[in-house]
This record gives structure tokens, sequence and C-alpha cells, in this order.
């Protein structure tokens, strides 16, 4: 299942802040906020496709993923690299290396995780 852009805005303020009641949640958005109806209906969606679940306490619901972040756009990357890049990671870093317009130093970086990566294996 994918999240909304909207839905991946909210997920990802759950996700920094852990776990949040609704005030929260609003708190966090910047101006100008979505009402309070429209976050309402977005944690409905999001804990029916089983992105995050909540606690009540009285009327209050305590709202948190259920998902991680780092699962989350894993599975998008690898999603991203099948269907645009004929399922070739390498076809991936070339576009990525070569169209996000990356510093020498950022390069550099990049390698060394590389290389880093190499040496697990």
């Amino acid at each position: 299942m994918q999240l909304s852009k909207s839905e991946e805005e909210l997920m990802n303020i759950l996700w920094k802040q852990k776990k949040a009641f609704m005030k929260d949640l609003l708190d966090a958005y910047p101006e100008p906020k979505p009402a309070t109806t429209t976050v309402a209906t977005l944690l409905k969606r999001m804990t029916d496709k089983k992105f995050i679940d909540y606690k009540s306490f009285g009327r209050s619901r305590e709202y948190f993923p259920l998902v991680k972040k780092k699962d989350y756009f894993s599975k998008h990357v690898n999603g991203l690299i099948k269907n645009f890049f004929n399922d070739s990671a390498s076809q991936f870093a070339s576009f990525f290396t070569q169209e996000t317009n990356l510093s020498k130093a950022e390069l550099e970086e990049l390698k060394r995780l590389i290389d880093v990566e190499i040496e697990k294996k």
C-alpha cells in the first residue's frame, strides 16, 4: 500500500514525534494549518491502511506509526528502481549522480558509503 502526499506529510510528523494526540499533530503543521476534520480523515485512512494505530484515552486518541520510515522508503526506492530503471541499481545510481547536481564532496561521501558496503560483502 502507498500513502498519498498529504498522508506522507502527516506520517512524517508521526515518525518524528513517535506518538501524538490530534493537538500535537495539528501543532506540528506549518501555517496555514489543515482543518481538524482533514487530519482526522487522513488518520482514519492511514489506520485503515495499517500504517498507524492508536490507543484510546477517554475520548482522545494517541496515534503511533506501525511502519518504520526506513522500511516505507526502502520499499518505494526499490519499486522506483524496478519500475523506472529496469530493475538496475546501477542505472538508478548513474541517473541519481548525474541529475541531482551533487557536489564533489557529496559524490566522495557516496563513494565512501559504497566502499564500506563492498567491504561488508
